[in-house]
């Protein structure tokens, strides 16, 4: 259900289709400018509380969004799922409204993506998907950056996603490389593919920006000539139970240094972490010199900073100041 208090697109980050072109890359020039200077903006949040509801495990997003925080002048308030999950207690409705008389915006970390787009539909201020079963919007974000940084943009960049197709990851990073016109190979098994409209999505939407989204079920082919070759868990949260199944069939899917060594000379090894070694990847591969993961990782702090600039319109003086999506932000 839709509130009268609905935002016009932009206002929050559910999933990367969120954005146009140029808002994403305003939003990573400001994520660069906040890594190079870290007292830009330090005032941008003055005042200001970020709500980190959170029903599903996090180390980086939880940690990138308190230093974040932290360093724009605001404070955090975390709600781990075990003290208030999301409609359990109350109505989704009535906590996005509670929270909205609270908070300057709200991190969500949860299940079901429809958890989100409920919560957005009756909130008065941002909301910022922090990993759903569907979209891990914040995660693609760093990973623009640290392509950005190490190739100086990802438009035209050949790029091999290995592993569950299926995957939150796999599906915002889909959408990033449609935003950018970046070239993105998938390779993954019968059963673990995109979302069929997920991917259908991304595809036109990269064929308007001059890139294209494939998809293969030959890791070789996929790798071959890339320049960034990104994989991630093969047994995601909530799939446990699964476990021995999916690690059978995703085992010819693993970035061993062999099929490293299909990439180009320059390409990078991309993981969202936390990594299994030996199932989705050589320990090699991770802690090789072509190993971009630590990068990516900082990059969450930057990006979730910027996001939160954008998102709330607020300069370094403590004014008010138009955000990069054009919106009066409440």
């Amino acid at each position: 259900m839709q509130s009268a208090m609905d935002h016009r697109r932009g206002a929050h980050l559910r999933t990367l289709e969120d954005l146009d072109a140029d808002e994403l890359m305003a939003l990573l020039r400001l994520a660069a400018e906040l890594k190079s200077d870290h007292h830009a903006h330090s005032v941008a949040l003055r005042g200001r509380t970020v709500l980190l509801q959170f029903d599903r495990p996090s180390t980086r997003t939880r940690l990138s969004f308190e230093a974040a925080v932290a360093r724009l002048g605001g404070a955090t308030s975390f709600v781990a799922g075990g003290d208030a999950p999301l409609g359990v207690r109350e109505p989704i409705r009535d906590l996005a409204r509670v929270a909205s008389r609270y908070c300057a915006a709200v991190v969500l970390r949860t299940g079901a993506q429809a958890t989100v787009d409920e919560f957005a539909s009756w909130s008065a201020v941002p909301v910022i998907n922090g990993l759903t079963d569907r979209h891990h919007p914040v995660q693609a974000l760093a990973d623009l950056q640290t392509l950005t940084e190490r190739f100086g943009g990802a438009t035209g960049l050949d790029l091999a996603f290995v592993g569950d197709g299926g995957s939150n990851i796999a599906h915002s990073l889909i959408q990033a490389c449609a935003l950018v016109g970046a070239w993105l190979r998938i390779a993954c098994p019968a059963g673990h593919a995109p979302d069929p409209a997920i991917l259908a999505a991304g595809q036109a939407r990269a064929a308007d920006a001059g890139g294209q989204v494939v998809l293969l079920d030959e890791p070789r082919e996929a790798v071959a000539g890339v320049q960034a070759v990104y994989t991630d868990v093969f047994v995601s949260m909530g799939e446990e139970d699964r476990r021995q199944e999916k690690l059978a069939t995703l085992a010819p899917y693993r970035v061993t240094t062999e099929l490293f060594e299909l990439a180009a000379a320059d390409a990078v090894f991309l993981h969202c972490l936390p990594a299994h070694r030996g199932e989705e990847v050589d320990d090699e591969v991770l802690e090789g010199p072509r190993s971009a993961v630590w990068d990516q990782a900082e990059n969450r702090l930057h990006t979730a900073a910027a996001l939160l600039v954008t998102l709330l319109g607020r300069g370094t003086d403590g004014g008010d100041d138009d955000d990069a999506f054009g919106l009066d932000i409440v």
